[in-house]
């Protein structure tokens, strides 16, 4: 998590959820620079001054527990929230979630558990966990339908309170973006479908629009609005 700057203010805060293993970190390469066209370090909102947190969940690196497959690790994600809103640097009212692939899916699921966050950014998501396959430590031919449903984001997107944004290239992880567009009525959900950008090439421009976004966002409710205009424009900076 970022130190305290010392500078006496209340600062946003992005919880962040990395994608492959979401339930452990690497410090290390979270450190390192990364290349533009694949940063899932979510660099952007350090540089910005933005409050960072990576939290760990059950399981993963030293932790208690096991891997729930995107379960009960959305508590755990809420827990980390109400962690951060208690460090006297940190603004509680405006404590943002994002996060990348498998951590896309799970940063989706909480949002349509828990109106909990700001505003949430969810990177090339899946419809359903089943998706990753023996990515995620759940046998799903061996669980109820009930279990399997619970951990399929495409079945919950009317719950969704908070402002959530769905995020792709069109080069990369689409058809299941334009599978949960299909599923969707609802107005709290903004799906962006980017053309030129792959799964991996659209988190640095994606983050530093973003980022940019969440400086201005200081009024009562979140005012973040996003286009794929937008986002197709800061693909193209270097």
């Amino acid at each position: 998590m970022t130190s305290d700057p010392k500078d006496g203010k209340k600062h946003p805060a992005v919880i962040w959820i990395t994608g492959g293993d979401s339930n452990s970190i690497d410090g290390t390469s979270l450190s390192k620079v990364k290349p533009r066209a694949n940063d899932q370090s979510a660099a952007a909102y350090r540089k910005a001054g933005i409050v960072m947190m990576f939290p760990t969940l059950r399981g993963g690196n030293d932790n208690p527990g096991k891997h729930e497959a995107h379960f009960g690790e959305i508590d755990d994600v809420l827990a980390a929230a109400d962690y951060l809103a208690q460090q006297p640097w940190v603004d509680p009212a405006r404590i943002y979630l994002g996060g990348h692939s498998t951590g896309g899916t799970l940063v989706l699921m909480t949002a349509e558990a828990s109106k909990r966050f700001r505003a949430v950014f969810s990177f090339g998501p899946v419809a359903n966990l089943r998706d990753y396959g023996n990515m995620i430590p759940v046998n799903f031919d061996k669980i109820s339908y009930a279990e399997q449903v619970s951990r399929a984001p495409y079945y919950w997107l009317p719950s969704v309170q908070s402002p959530l944004f769905i995020i792709e290239g069109v080069d990369g992880n689409i058809d299941s973006l334009e599978s949960l567009r299909s599923k969707s009525s609802n107005p709290n959900i903004q799906f962006l479908s980017v053309k030129g950008a792959s799964h991996f090439t659209i988190l640095a421009p994606g983050n530093d629009l973003i980022a940019r976004k969440i400086l201005l966002d200081d009024g009562v409710v979140s005012n973040i609005k996003l286009t794929e205009s937008e986002m197709i424009n800061e693909l193209s900076k270097k």
